[in-house]
This record gives structure tokens, sequence and C-alpha cells, in this order.
């Protein structure tokens, strides 16, 4: 494990250890953007937009947060037609991304990587360079505002075609100045398991200089993180079911990829029985890498903070493995050296005062 062994916290009121988890500097590295519409904004969006949509809070946000227990991974992604249909003009995508940094900003995330599908959000005009543009600026007004860290991770979609993803991928690289880092690919894997069809996008953003991402094991166990590794990937999103496979596991330490694993998500995408069941404890314990995220802000109505206390709580995890989770994410993040260094000192200083003395 990245964390040092540090005391374990003595904890005396009941809700200590979220407080405690509240004000921990932590990174998050799995967070769609689209998944974390604010129910308000999304109301005003639908008002202005003319879009078919819930007319009050209560409507709208239950329309927008997915169930507790979806059917399997298409289920859930039911849930993004609403915000999608929403965002398709710049202003929209600007304040949606502002949102975002400064809601995750009030609870204290120091560093966050936002993902999305930029051409899902082309459907009204914009291209792909401008759903770009704009989610960048409204992300980085936000994160100087609020004095957060955030990188952008292009996300190319399976159910694309090859052309739309490699013109994506070129978008991208042609975009670094603007704070994307990685390219990504997510949707569903039951429809289109092989991540190789998008070989020649994987390779105009690794030649341009983006780190590598995909998703995998939302569907087909542990074969398809195994397939994941056939693109190269510094990280895979989810890959939970890695748990499943100790000779895959031995080969995701070997590779040192990263798994950003989601918890919740995953239990409400049905890809585990229930909380309890889910890995994270025993692949980190194995010596896998790997990172706690949400996934999404609103479609699984949870907060990192959250996430973390129900790690803590329904999995038993000690403070210390829960650090080492968060350090992980720093170490793991696709950052500059010296970016990490500054921002790893910030979260080593603040173990050292709250919990090491």
């Amino acid at each position: 494990m990245s964390a040092r062994q540090v005391p374990e916290p003595h904890f005396i009121r009941a809700d200590d250890d979220v407080r405690f988890f509240s004000e921990l500097p932590k990174p998050e590295l799995h967070l769609h953007l689209d998944g974390s519409l604010d129910p308000a904004l999304a109301l005003e969006l639908a008002r202005t937009r003319r879009v078919d949509a819930p007319t009050d809070w209560a409507g709208m946000r239950a329309a927008l947060v997915a169930p507790e227990r979806c059917v399997d991974q298409a289920d859930l992604l039911r849930a993004f037609d609403l915000p999608i249909a929403l965002l398709q003009d710049a202003e929209a995508l600007e304040r949606v991304a502002d949102g975002v940094v400064r809601a995750k900003a009030a609870e204290n995330v120091r560093y966050m990587e936002l993902r999305w599908g930029p051409h899902l959000h082309t459907a009204k005009g914009l291209t792909q360079a401008e759903v770009i543009a704009a989610v960048a600026r409204g992300a980085s007004a936000a994160a100087a505002a609020v004095n957060v860290e955030v990188r952008l991770i292009v996300t190319a979609l399976r159910s694309h075609s090859v052309e739309e993803n490699r013109a994506l991928a070129v978008a991208a690289v042609e975009a670094q100045d603007r704070g994307v880092v990685a390219f990504d690919l997510a949707g569903r894997e039951a429809a289109f398991p092989d991540p190789l069809t998008f070989k020649e996008a994987f390779d105009v953003a690794r030649s341009g200089g983006l780190a590598i991402t995909l998703h995998a094991g939302e569907w087909g166990g542990a074969a398809q993180v195994r397939r994941a590794l056939e693109v190269g990937p510094a990280r895979i999103a989810h890959g939970a079911v890695a748990a499943d496979d100790a000779s895959l596991c031995d080969e995701l330490i070997a590779r040192g990829v990263v798994l950003d694993l989601c918890p919740s998500s995953n239990v409400q995408a049905a890809i585990v029985p229930g909380y309890g069941d889910f890995p994270i404890l025993a692949l980190q314990r194995r010596g896998v890498r790997v990172t706690l995220n949400t996934d999404d802000l609103i479609v699984s109505d949870l907060t990192l903070s959250e996430e973390y206390t129900r790690v803590r709580r329904r999995l038993g995890a000690t403070v210390t493995e829960l650090l080492a989770l968060a350090r992980t994410g720093y170490e793991s993040a696709f950052l500059g050296e010296g970016e990490r260094r500054r921002l790893l000192e910030g979260f080593d200083a603040w173990v050292d005062r709250r919990v090491s003395r």
C-alpha cells in the first residue's frame, strides 16, 4: 500500500468518521460530467431549452438519480439520456462543468479528473472541439475560483463509429492546452465488447501525448478486464471483477495498471450482489493498485466523502487503508510530477496534522 501506517483515529461521536472523510483532501479520478447534473440547473435548462422533462425539483431529481438497483449496466446508462438531451449547447456545458467542480470542492476534493463523451453533445450543431472547449472553460473558471486542480478526460463511446471516435481522439489531442490529459472508452460492453475495434483512436491519442484509460468489467466478468489490457491502459475504470481471477490480478500488479473503482455505482448496475460483496479491500490487500470514486455525483446520488464512509462502515476498512486509497489516487493521477509532488505533500501534511499527532 502507498499510504504510511498511521494511528487509527479514536472516533468518539457517531458522526466523527463522517467529519473526518469530509475534511480529508481527496482526489477523484472517475467522475462523469453528464452523470453529475444538478437538478436545479436541469430544471432551468429544460425550461429554457424546451426539453420535455419534469417541471419540479423533486420530479427532476427522481429522473436524474438512477434506481438503487438496476437490471444491468445498460439499465443504469438510461439515466444519462435526459442529461445528454439538456447539455447540447456551450452555455449549458460550461455551467454544468462549473457546478460539478464547485460541488466537489465543497467536500474537499482537491484534485479531480472530469470525464465525458463530447460526441454525445453534438446533436444540435456543436463540434467535438467546441464541446471540449465549453467544458474546459467552465471547469477552469470554477477551479480557479475554488482552488481545485481539474483535468479533463475525453471519452469515446463503444456505440459510436470507428471514424467518429478517431476524430474525437484527434480533437482530444488538440485540446491538451485546455486541460485534456487522457482518452477513455465507455458504453455498453455487452453490445460492443471489443475495445480493439477502436485501436486506431487509442493509437492517435497515445501518440499525441494523452494517457489511456477505458471502462471494463461492467459486463462480462474478469474476461472483459483482461481484454481491456490489450489496448495498454495506464488505468481501468471499474474492473473490480478482476478479483475473481488471481492470474489477472497478478498481471495488473505486474503492469502497474490502476483500477478506478466505484462501489456504489457497481451495486446500482448489479455487477455485485450488494455493497458488502464489493472487493475493493481484497484487491488492495492483494497488491492491486486501486482508487475510490463515485462515478456520478447525481446518478448515484453520492458524494465522495460518503463513499469513503461507506467503505469504512460497510466493508470494515481501516483509516490506513482508506488513506492508501486516497494516496494512490494522487500517485496515479494523470499529472506532471511537479504537480503530483505538490498535491502529495499537501495530503501528507494534512494526515500529519490530523492523524499522526
